[in-house]
């Protein structure tokens, strides 16, 4: 892959993106562009986090790229069905490939590559990671999932700030928005467990959900930059104050601090990964 390929790419998605955003109207043009901003925010985390790692020009284009098309899905998917609501919809994931492959933009591209990105596009929303990938799939598979965590968080955080009527409708997904929080919800969270879409039922729910993402991140440059963006803090603010709430905060806590010590403390000079 080279930076000539990357740029045809992105020309493609401007391109693509104004083909949605050009006929669309207020709550329609919100959601639009927020994916539309979404995807650039997680293509530069994706280099960011793979530079870190040490990645050279190639694969920097590569995590560049898988970042650029990973939610390319989302937009037929809101024209069609209206929601980001994967199950009320259909998977976007499989979406996004489906508009790679109709597309033929990745066409000069080694087969190889071709095979790369597309197979991190269709698992980067998956709950559980397979166990049946290679290295260097599960590295650019993780890094496309944690690049991805990190803009949800800013994402739904400017979400919760904004006042109801200026919101892009989706991004809730339609939770219901009691001041509660189920008590399947917060065992998991006791027990180090990331939460199942499933089982979520309210919109305080979901925002547990989110923080429990943090048990699935993948590098260290993640970990810190949820901690130094202060992500943890903010959700908390929006959450209800009851005790058990309260003791499921302080369990995420602390698991991120013990794995951001025990990261920089590691780490001297070559990262490591833990899990």
């Amino acid at each position: 892959m080279t930076h000539h390929d990357l740029t045809r790419l992105l020309d493609w998605f401007t391109t693509f993106c104004a083909s949605y955003t050009c006929s669309a109207e207020d709550d329609d043009l919100r959601n639009y562009l927020l994916k539309q901003e979404h995807t650039h925010r997680v293509r530069e985390e994706a280099v960011a986090i793979a530079a870190e790692q040490g990645c050279g020009d190639t694969d920097l284009l590569l995590a560049e790229c898988i970042g650029l098309l990973h939610d390319v899905g989302r937009f037929p998917q809101y024209r069609k069905f209206g929601t980001f609501r994967d199950a009320d919809s259909v998977n976007h994931a499989a979406q996004s490939v489906r508009v790679i492959l109709e597309e033929q933009i990745l066409a000069t591209l080694e087969q190889e590559e071709r095979r790369l990105i597309i197979k991190s596009v269709a698992l980067h929303n998956v709950y559980l990671i397979p166990r049946q990938l290679n290295r260097r799939e599960l590295f650019f598979l993780r890094l496309i999932r944690d690049a991805d965590k990190l803009d949800i968080w800013r994402v739904f955080l400017e979400y919760y700030a904004l006042p109801e009527d200026e919101r892009a409708s989706a991004v809730g997904l339609g939770f219901p928005d009691y001041p509660t929080c189920s008590p399947k919800i917060l065992t998991a969270i006791t027990r180090g467990e990331m939460i199942n879409l499933v089982d979520v039922k309210t919109l305080n729910d979901f925002k547990l959900l989110q923080l429990s993402w943090i048990f699935d991140l993948n590098f260290g440059p993640t970990r810190r930059l949820f901690r130094e963006r202060g992500y943890l803090k903010s959700f908390a603010a929006t959450l209800p104050k009851e005790a058990a709430v309260r003791s499921a905060l302080a369990i995420l806590e602390s698991y991120l601090e013990r794995t951001v010590d025990a990261e920089s403390s590691i780490t001297s000079g070559e990262t490591a990964w833990i899990r």
